[in-house]
């Protein structure tokens, strides 16, 4: 990996969950040109388009005129993966715990741990209407 700075690519699409794949594209291109590791993929696939996911879902609430922005930047030995929408964000300092009892059985709201469990770092930007995962190369 690079020591400097790159932005390896930046894409923007409409809020639709058909439009994971599109984030899926990325990270598979993106993870083949940094080397990244079989056992480290899985981890960087889930939560980014978990991050993604949430985006649409969550942050634009499905709504197709809304777009959700994905960047990738390669820094120093690390992969951040930017995930942004147009949504007003949310308190994320203030989320149930998905593995208390009383939530084991709901539907939703394992993202967020999802993501910090399988990332190095997550970083919420602008409210919550921004995530930046990073992965660690080493």
């Amino acid at each position: 990996m690079e020591t400097g700075y790159k932005e390896f690519q930046s894409l923007s699409f409409a809020s639709t969950i058909d439009n994971l794949s599109i984030a899926e594209s990325l990270i598979d291109e993106v993870c083949r040109e940094y080397s990244v590791q079989e056992d480290h993929y899985g981890n960087v696939l889930i939560a980014v388009t978990e991050a993604v996911n949430n985006a649409i879902k969550h942050g634009n609430k499905n709504n197709m005129d809304k777009r959700v922005r994905l960047s990738v930047e390669g820094v120093n030995g690390e992969l951040k993966f930017i995930i942004s929408d147009q949504g007003n964000g949310f308190d994320y300092d203030n989320l149930p715990d998905p593995t208390a009892p009383e939530n084991i059985e709901r539907e939703s709201g394992r993202g967020i741990f999802l993501m910090r469990s399988l990332a190095d770092d997550v970083e919420f930007r602008n409210n919550g209407s921004e995530v930046v995962l990073t992965f660690s190369q080493s």
